[in-house]
């Protein structure tokens, strides 16, 4: 179980907005107001965010941003530390909230990929195949460098660089992925909910799946079995340990070098 005073939440939610720099204004000031740090983003695709401060503080921004019907359902994931792991406040607004350079990919007006819950995804990895007797896959988005840190036993990893590699990594292993069940993932969400769409529009003859809440939720709901190392964050903490705590037990990849 982690400890310390400050709360960190991150969280995600695709949604057409087409208010975005007064809702940029208004998030900023509430933010500012609680003395929180961290980077919030925001699109006309949705909004990402990753923010930090008292407990009171945090859980009144988020009460503030669900009074939105838009965000309501927005469910952040928590964890805790003992000092603030950003130097600053940044929110701002972005063509997109997780670059990918595909314009038609916008998962606030596509159908979404089935979201696999992480209990499942665990049952399915000790057993070795679905409900349904196939051979599972876990597809890691994300750059190489945070795989470097950890991933699941056995993930498939194209060692992209940026996730704007990622749909040519996937036009080039897309033969790989035949006959499976492929279950996309990456630290939280985000990112594997637009990979799985575009697993999606491959034609791949098995189910596609994204890991409900990314590595973290899989942390929190389970405990992590099947999973091997940390799991890297963008803030100072770095790494995450299975129970959510800052990871004190990882070497520092020397790709983390060329992270950007």
């Amino acid at each position: 179980m982690s400890t310390g005073s400050i709360l960190n939440i991150s969280s995600y939610k695709f949604v057409a907005l087409s208010d975005t720099q007064a809702l940029r204004d208004a998030l900023y000031q509430a933010a500012l107001e609680r003395e929180l740090k961290g980077t919030v983003l925001i699109a006309e695709e949705g909004i990402n965010l990753f923010l930090a401060g008292s407990a009171e503080g945090v859980r009144g921004w988020v009460d503030q941003l669900r009074a939105d019907p838009r965000f309501a359902d927005l469910a952040p994931k928590e964890s805790w530390s003992e000092a603030v792991p950003f130097k600053k406040l940044l929110v701002k607004v972005k063509p997109e909230i997780i670059r990918m350079n595909m314009p038609a990919i916008r998962p606030d007006q596509l159908p979404r990929a089935p979201a696999l819950p992480a209990a499942t995804l665990a049952r399915w990895l000790a057993q070795g195949h679905d409900d349904e007797g196939r051979p599972v896959v876990t597809l890691d988005t994300r750059n190489a460098f945070e795989v470097d840190y950890g991933t699941f036993d056995g993930a498939i990893d194209w060692r992209i660089n940026k996730f704007t590699e990622f749909p040519a990594a996937l036009a080039a292993h897309r033969e790989e992925l035949m006959g499976k069940t492929v279950v996309s993932f990456c630290t939280g969400g985000i990112r594997c909910e637009k990979a799985a769409i575009v697993l999606q529009q491959q034609g791949l003859d098995g189910p596609v799946y994204q890991l409900e809440g990314g590595i973290l939720k899989y942390f929190e709901e389970t405990g992590g079995p099947h999973y091997h190392g940390s799991c890297f964050v963008f803030d100072q903490r770095e790494a995450l340990d299975a129970g959510l705590a800052p990871s004190t037990d990882f070497v520092r990849p020397a790709s983390e070098a060329h992270r950007g």
